[in-house]
């Protein structure tokens, strides 16, 4: 047997998305009382890939990132998405828009080789981690740029995506770097 070692730190992000600006800006507020400080946060992406959020969402939904200053231990990941379920529900219970879910929040990590997304459906490509939560690797970083795979959603496959998790990447290799852990 190999020798156990602690995983290195990961890049935490948070996927908001919404037809609500204002439900997007609750989430941000809400994760950075939880998670701390912004290293990065991305423009506002129109979500036009598909339409399967349509009836419980309603249309012309925007998508934002968030990537969080402090790194993070990636067994955290099932801790984190169970929190921001809550979160929805918690905004969802507000009442003050009609549709049944207007907040949707997918937590993820940014690795120096991938970017992983927790679920609560289970795949073939998705590995459980505990209480009811997976997670994949979404987006592989090889020879120096974003690799989608057979099962990455339609939109982490856009360039404008890849540019914002370049930018997370670079951030959290010179966070590795500073602390001496590359």
């Amino acid at each position: 047997m190999g020798t156990v070692h602690p995983p290195s730190p990961v890049l935490l992000i948070l996927a908001a998305f919404s037809r609500y600006p204002e439900a997007i800006e609750w989430a941000r507020q809400k994760a950075i009382t939880a998670w701390g400080g912004l290293a990065l946060e991305s423009p506002l992406f129109e979500f036009r890939e598909t339409t399967y959020y349509e009836p419980t969402m309603g249309p012309d939904l925007l998508k934002k990132f968030f990537a969080f200053a402090d790194l993070m231990d990636p067994g955290r990941l099932a801790d984190i998405k169970l929190q921001t379920g809550g979160w929805e529900l918690e905004y969802a219970g507000l009442g003050r828009h009609p549709e049944p879910r207007p907040l949707n929040l997918d937590p993820g990590y940014i690795a120096l080789g991938k970017l992983v997304l927790a679920s609560t459906k289970d795949f073939a490509h998705r590995i459980y981690l505990s209480r009811g939560i997976y997670a994949e690797v979404t987006l592989c970083y090889r020879h120096g740029a974003w690799e989608a795979l057979p099962w990455t959603f339609a939109d982490y496959r856009r360039p404008d995506y890849h540019r914002f998790f370049t930018e997370c990447r670079e951030y959290l290799h010179r966070q590795l770097r500073e602390a001496n852990r590359l």
